[in-house]
C-alpha cells in the first residue's frame, strides 16, 4: 500500500487490518496522502478529484437509491481497501458515512448486530444518524448471506 493513514484524522481499521478513511466533504481535506479511490455518498454528483472515484446516489439522512448497485461498490471499497488508500464520504462524515463504513465492517467479518457500535466507537460516536441506515445495515449482511 503506498502511503499510510495509520494516525490519520477519520480513518477506521477493520478487523482485517483495512484502512478506510471516512470523511465529511463540507470539512477541508485532512493533512497527509490523498485517496487512490473513494466513493462518494451524495444526493447529487460530487465535485471531481485527480484521484478514481465513483458516485453512489444516496440522498441525506436516506438510503442508497439502488441498493444492488450500493452492494457493488461498496464491496469494491471493501477489497481494494487491501491495497489501495480509499476514502469514503458524504457531506457531513457521519450518517451515509457511518452507514457505509459499518456495511465494510459487516463485509470485513464483524456480525451486523455490532457493526454500527464497532463505526461508533472506533470512528464517530454519531455515525449511523437513522434507524432506518441501522436497519439498512442489519438487512445488508442478510443480503450478504445469501449472496
Amino acid at each position: 500500500m503506498t502511503g499510510t493513514w495509520e494516525d490519520g484524522k477519520g480513518v477506521l481499521r477493520l478487523p482485517s487490518g483495512r484502512l478506510i478513511r471516512g470523511r465529511g466533504l463540507r470539512h477541508p481535506m485532512p493533512d497527509g496522502p490523498v485517496p487512490a479511490y473513494a466513493v462518494y455518498l451524495l444526493g447529487a454528483p460530487p465535485p471531481r478529484t485527480p484521484w478514481e472515484a465513483r458516485w453512489l446516489r444516496w440522498p441525506d439522512f436516506r438510503l442508497p437509491n439502488n441498493r444492488a448497485e450500493a452492494r457493488t461498490v461498496l464491496t469494491e471499497a471493501w477489497v481494494r481497501a487491501d491495497r489501495e488508500r480509499v476514502e469514503i464520504a458524504c457531506a457531513g462524515g457521519r450518517g451515509r458515512t457511518g452507514t457505509a463504513l459499518a456495511c465494510l465492517a459487516v463485509l470485513d467479518g464483524v456480525p451486523a448486530g455490532r457493526a454500527v457500535d464497532f463505526v461508533r466507537r472506533n470512528y464517530d460516536a454519531r455515525a449511523v444518524e437513522t434507524p432506518w441506515q441501522k436497519r439498512y445495515v442489519l438487512r445488508f449482511a442478510e443480503t450478504a448471506a445469501s449472496s
